[in-house]
């Protein structure tokens, strides 16, 4: 008797329960106004991604497609990039990418090439300090504040290849490669410890640009490309080290020169300490 008694109590109250949790959450996913935003936002955004991603090659993207209101640069990065594990991927983006977006704090390498980022503020990479390489080939970069890579103290990889760019910034000390093949840049826009104090480099590509001297080469560069530059003379500290007749260096297997001005025949001094000759011009 007491059991149905209290089965009899029971059930009403469960189903009066499940009556107002149904209908709370009802209210918050089609209700409540941050449940429709949230979902309008959403649904938008996959909209104008599949929307441009079915475009012809040749065709414009509608820029209609984007909510009124939003520039890239206000969008999660994820909604613009592809993001995994650690990695960011922001290559051609549309709209037009033109700044460095916001990246998730464990980034540890970002491939952000063929976009149109014209410039590199020192806040852009201030806060990642776990990123180890950088890909911004193929922008339209023209200036980068010289604190911009200064917090990066894990860095190795740094391509600035195919931008604008007229100086280079401070460099990090543990870069291993680093690119800035087809820019702008001149002797007067390297410094001359541009490159003395990062004594892990391994692969230097300063190819297709203005220079009209060799830079300082650490000790540890392996591959150097220099060709297509302005480059009209080379002395026997370029290479070797004119107060030390026993120095030799071992690790350079690779330097072009071809493309310059510069007749290296004219010049054999400049080459006793290296394994090999540069590829360039000797006659």
């Amino acid at each position: 008797m007491k059991a149905l008694l209290f089965t009899c109590m029971l059930v009403p109250w469960l189903v009066a329960a499940t009556a107002r949790r149904f209908e709370q959450e009802s209210q918050l996913i089609s209700g409540s106004l941050p449940g429709r935003e949230l979902r309008a936002y959403f649904s938008d955004h996959l909209k104008s991604r599949r929307a441009r991603r079915a475009l012809p090659m040749d065709e414009e993207p509608d820029d209609s497609l984007i909510p009124d209101g939003e520039e890239t640069s206000d969008l999660p990065t994820c909604l613009l990039c592809v993001c995994l594990t650690g990695s960011v991927y922001c290559e051609e983006v549309s709209p037009d990418m033109t700044t460095v977006p916001t990246l998730p704090k464990e980034t540890a390498y970002l491939y952000a090439r063929f976009n149109k980022i014209k410039k590199i503020r020192t806040k852009d990479f201030a806060d990642i300090v776990t990123l180890k390489r950088i890909d911004l080939t193929g922008n339209l970069i023209s200036e980068i504040e010289d604190g911009a890579f200064s917090k990066l103290s894990l860095l190795e990889e740094l391509s600035l290849a195919e931008n604008r760019l007229v100086k280079l910034p401070m460099l990090p000390a543990k870069l291993t490669s680093f690119n800035a093949n087809y820019n702008l840049l001149k002797t007067k826009g390297v410094k001359a410890n541009a490159f003395k104090k990062i004594t892990k480099l391994i692969n230097l590509y300063l190819s297709d640009n203005q220079l009209e001297a060799v830079p300082f080469i650490p000790d540890s560069v392996r591959v150097l490309h220099l060709q297509n530059n302005n480059i009209t003379d080379v002395n026997i500290d370029t290479f070797c080290r004119s107060n030390d007749t026993y120095y030799l260096r071992t690790s350079l297997n690779e330097v072009r020169l071809d493309g310059n001005p510069v007749v290296l025949s004219k010049y054999p001094d400049s080459f006793t300490c290296m394994k090999v000759l540069p590829i360039g011009r000797y006659r």
